[in-house]
């Protein structure tokens, strides 16, 4: 059948609008990441969202909700790397938020450089904030072993995009930004600094945002909670048995006054202050400046990237637990400040001009004595640490004997133990005896769910589920010896909670999209955060990162 002149030039106008949408590329890229997430959040606390935060994902969006970490050891460091880089630590390098260096035996952060200077410092610093690590050291991206999107984004286009990273911590401005990036800015005593990595001195507009002293303004303000209290029933009693009483001087119940228990603003009040969600309201008060500053996303054909880490629910949560009314309340605090922040990009770029994608970089444990308060006889509770290490050295004492004045076999690192050259060397006993004899010494502990040696691990000698998640969290230049895994609902904390496990409370995440090139829908397949950095550059017109392992998702 023939078809006319005509008919083609309507079939071509009909296809049009199609393929302009299928090349349309966002002014502005956000990406979003909310420390210790669980993906349960937004359905747990759905009913209590207003317009244009959360909603704007769940009600206009796509929303993954079987979204997971694939890695094991499920800290901040992990999983800020795999965000924009698809890659997990075995290539990435970013094994935990710290670790002992094999050969020196000394700490190292995952974003600490001694080669660079903090910049925007205030005088006198203080203390540094808890995970910060020595204010006075450098940060940059140089323990990122991978390319990110950004970086990507970067080399595609000339160098032209602005990539800028901005999170109350160190590691989660610098590790979703990544190593091209043109600034990343984190918190440190209520000022918003960086690092020489990316700019001698910090701009003009940075420097009369910290003048005006924002942190400052919620010294003795009261957190109360945002909704009647009433609605806080669902989450069990506000004074929980486990939570941490200790920190801040914030007290275990409403109404929380923000004072550190100092009588003007310093260090312990910054502390405090962090514990809150206060503190995601003032970072969201640097992101619109900096949006408004360097004209992100208002530069004619260029796409910018801005990465934000909003912190405060990390805090909260080890305090108080996924299951208290903190959390709660906090949730429902971010939902209120992420619509201020769509409507402020409404505003200033468009939001039919960007492109939109929240996720999180772990979740968290109940509290064992939250679980315990339901069930007694459930198998929860809290890791002993020296139990642990004394654990290791008396079968090592055994199988070998004891070593010279008072010798130690092993260091611990968290969820790894490392093997002192020293005592093997003493006793001519090789890395991989020791190894398996820390491993099966570690597997007779009630709390320990599974163990691998280094060997096991290196050559790839691991099978189960369990064993494939800690390959992903493997580095072979940077992990230790012996890795291992709790069991649920045992914890690493003396009070409060934690996270770092392959179990489901930990992995699963949050992983919405808003915008420029996003399939509006509900999806239940099982995704994982690595699918994030494939997905953003295929929207983008972008190969992903040379070694992003995850696939598109639309």
């Amino acid at each position: 059948m023939k078809i006319s002149f005509v008919r083609l030039i309507l079939i071509a106008a009909w296809f049009l609008p199609v393929a302009r949408a299928a090349e349309e590329k966002p002014a502005l890229v956000v990406a979003i990441s909310i420390d210790q997430f669980r993906g349960d959040y937004l359905t747990r606390f759905g009913r209590f969202f207003g317009e244009g935060g959360f909603n704007l994902f769940l009600e206009q969006g796509a929303h993954f909700a079987n979204c997971h970490h694939a890695h094991s050891h499920t800290k901040t460091g992990p999983g800020h790397a795999v965000m924009l880089t698809g890659v997990h630590a075995n290539f990435n390098g970013i094994i935990g938020n710290d670790w002992i260096d094999r050969r020196t035996f000394e700490r190292v952060s995952c974003v600490g450089d001694t080669a660079e200077s903090i910049i925007g410092l205030p005088a006198p610093a203080g203390p540094s904030l808890p995970g910060i690590g020595n204010p006075r050291i450098g940060r940059s991206p140089r323990n990122l072993l991978a390319s990110t999107v950004g970086d990507e984004l970067k080399i595609a286009r000339g160098g032209r995009p602005k990539v800028i990273g901005i999170a109350n911590k160190d590691r989660g401005a610098i590790l979703m930004a990544g190593r091209m990036a043109d600034a990343a800015y984190f918190m440190e005593n209520g000022s918003m600094v960086s690092s020489t990595y990316y700019q001698k001195e910090l701009p003009a507009w940075a420097r009369e945002w910290n003048a005006a002293k924002k942190a400052d303004a919620y010294f003795g303000k009261v957190w109360e909670r945002v909704l009647p209290e009433s609605e806080y029933a669902c989450q069990g009693p506000d004074d929980m048995a486990g939570e941490d009483q200790t920190a801040s001087q914030l007290g275990h119940t409403f109404p929380k006054t923000v004072t550190g228990g100092e009588t003007a603003p310093g260090p312990r009040y910054y502390d405090a202050f962090e514990n809150t969600p206060f503190s995601n309201e003032v970072i969201a008060d640097f992101v619109r400046t900096a949006i408004e500053h360097e004209q992100l996303g208002k530069r004619a054909g260029i796409t910018d990237l801005l990465c934000i880490s909003f912190s405060a629910n990390d805090r909260i949560g080890h305090l108080y637990g996924p299951d208290s009314h903190e959390i709660m309340d906090n949730v429902v605090r971010m939902d209120r400040t992420l619509a201020e922040l769509f409507a402020f990009l409404d505003r200033h770029v468009g939001l039919k001009r960007c492109t939109i994608v929240l996720t999180a970089d772990h979740g968290a444990s109940s509290m064992p004595e939250y679980i315990h308060s339901l069930r007694p006889d459930i198998p929860a509770g809290r890791i002993n640490g020296a139990q642990l290490l004394n654990t290791c050295e008396d079968a090592l004492n055994r199988a070998f004997g004891p070593l010279k004045e008072n010798g130690r076999w092993v260091v611990r690192d968290d969820a790894s133990f490392l093997l002192h050259p020293t005592a093997l060397a003493e006793k001519g006993v090789s890395s991989e005896a020791a190894q398996v004899v820390v491993r099966d010494a570690l597997l007779t502990l009630d709390f320990v769910l599974a163990a691998y040696t280094r060997e096991e691990l290196e050559n790839g000698k691991v099978h189960d589920a369990l064993g494939q998640q800690a390959l992903l969290s493997f580095n072979r230049a940077r992990s230790g010896d012996v890795y291992f895994q709790a069991k649920p609902y045992f914890v690493g904390r003396n009070a409060g909670t934690n996270h770092g496990t392959p179990h489901s409370y930990d992995t699963h995440v949050p992983l919405a999209w808003f915008g420029v090139g996003v399939k509006p829908g509900v999806y239940t397949e099982r995704v994982h955060v690595a699918d994030l950095a494939p997905t953003l550059s295929h929207i983008l017109g972008l190969p992903a990162p040379p070694l992003a392992k995850g696939r598109v998702l639309f």
